[in-house]
């Protein structure tokens, strides 16, 4: 059976649910239909719906700004002339739709293209705006899309409650393996009881399936490939090396100036890591950390389903940090809005990681604290999962 996203199901029945209503649509360029037509587009052109407001998040309704990159208010959409609103601007309060813009509106529709991991912030504006919206009894649909790097694994330590931030609003695996709308409901049970929530499933998709096309949800996530490393590549923004932002390949380059790429791949092969081969690589980031400085560091070519990006991420940055010595660092600056908390801390959702790190805990035995955390979450989420697999 083809897959049809929650969005192709809605023009399946011609928009029937939403004629005569007034809706805002939760946005970006990467939710579009399976012939390419953006949400955006197909709302506006639809008879009998006004399409009354927009709502961009983290990198904006055109999916084009850099991570950390507030986005001021639009006003107004180019293409549409709806009034479009940023939920991802220069403070903590703007990450939440207001009464005002929420105002006139019958309902909230979310169709946003996530990437299947907590630090991806989609899915905390998702929760941010089930709670705006029960505030003000204003109901809520969820227009389901795939998880793009398939919805069997789980893996990665669970958030602890003192850690929460944007990239972790709720005690979920760093690698969840659920959809959005699945995760919607949880987070509609287990933090917004009072939301009213709709969710539209997509058709044809099962829990081992990953993308055959792919549009990109921002800058940095310009592949299917990059979706695939990101759950571990990702924890590199709370160092001081370079996730490879400013190349053709974010994610998959990791390095550090003067670095010697041999040597870090040495180490790194030494761990026998399942899934993933690590290739020496020189790059030079052309913004961000580094920029115009050549990097020594590793391409990480995944192979198979045995990869498991977190447990190579965390055993990439133990590998650097042991090559580096004192010029490894932990991100100090302010991240995602806190600054009194490590990035890499936020990342993780604790500091146990870190400390353990500094230590000089091996990484198996860190990653093994782990296993009854996943194990937990995979039975919590179960009463949720809406496709099999």
């Amino acid at each position: 059976m083809r897959l049809h996203t929650g969005l192709d199901v809605l023009c399946s029945q011609d928009f029937a649910p939403l004629r005569g209503k007034s809706v805002g649509l939760v946005s970006h360029a990467a939710a579009v239909s399976s012939n390419l037509r953006t949400a955006a587009e197909l709302f506006a052109n639809t008879p009998g719906i006004e399409l009354a407001a927009l709502f961009g998040p983290e990198h904006g309704f055109a999916s084009a700004a850099q991570d950390l990159e507030g986005v001021p208010d639009v006003r107004r959409d180019s293409t549409t002339g709806i009034p479009t609103f940023s939920l991802y601007g220069d403070t903590v309060e703007s990450l939440k739709p207001t009464p005002e813009q929420l105002r006139g509106l019958d309902l909230l529709v979310i169709d946003l293209q996530d990437v299947g991991s907590r630090y991806y912030t989609f899915q905390a504006t998702m929760l941010y705006c089930l709670q705006a919206c029960a505030e003000v009894g204003l109901p809520v649909w969820i227009l389901d899309r795939p998880n793009p790097i398939g919805g069997t694994q789980v893996e990665g330590p669970s958030l602890r409650s003192a850690f929460k931030s944007f990239v972790g609003v709720h005690p979920i695996c760093s690698r969840h393996g659920m959809t959005m709308g699945e995760l919607a409901v949880l987070y509609r049970d287990e933090c917004v009881p009072d939301a009213k929530l709709t969710v539209v499933p997509c058709e044809g998709w099962s829990r081992p399936d990953a993308y055959s096309w792919w549009v990109p949800p921002s800058p940095n996530m310009p592949e299917l490939k990059t979706a695939i490393v990101y759950p571990g590549m990702c924890l590199m923004e709370g160092t001081n090396l370079s996730e490879g932002r400013g190349t053709t390949r974010p994610f998959e380059y990791i390095g550090f100036p003067g670095v010697d790429a041999n040597a870090i791949v040495s180490r790194l092969r030494s761990e026998r890591l399942e899934g993933v081969e690590f290739l020496p690589s020189s790059f030079r980031p052309c913004y961000q950390k580094h920029a115009g400085k050549t990097c020594g560091g590793i391409f990480l070519a995944v192979m198979d389903d045995r990869f498991r990006p977190v447990r190579t991420g965390l055993a990439v940055i133990c590998a650097f940090r042991s090559l580096l010595g004192d010029k490894f660092q932990w991100r100090t600056e302010t991240y995602e809005f806190v600054s009194h908390i490590p990035a890499i801390d936020l990342l993780f959702g604790s500091d146990r990681e870190r400390l353990a790190i500094e230590a000089g805990v091996p990484w198996q035995e860190i990653a093994a604290a782990w296993e009854p955390e996943e194990a937990a979450f995979r039975e919590r989420r179960k009463p949720y999962l809406l496709y099999e697999g």
